[in-house]
């Protein structure tokens, strides 16, 4: 049980000390920095819509070929 709490304790520790620090040496603003997160979600939402997209088309065309298989 000691081990587990000590774990946790220098995690905590760890992770203060790291929070700090990034906020410290962060090369620009609070609002800057969360627009540019903001964009790169929105950027990488929007590639896996369009992967998805591009997914379901194929499957839709496998799809339709093997009922047309099924057919014949």
């Amino acid at each position: 049980m000691r081990k587990i709490l000590a774990f946790a304790a220098g995690a905590m520790c760890g992770a203060i000390v790291g929070a700090v620090a990034a906020l410290l040496l962060a090369p620009m603003s609070g609002s800057e920095m969360q627009e540019q997160a903001r964009k790169r979600v929105e950027d990488v939402m929007a590639e896996g819509r369009k992967a998805a997209e591009q997914r379901r088309a194929e499957l839709e065309k496998q799809l339709r070929q093997m009922q047309r298989r099924e057919e014949a």
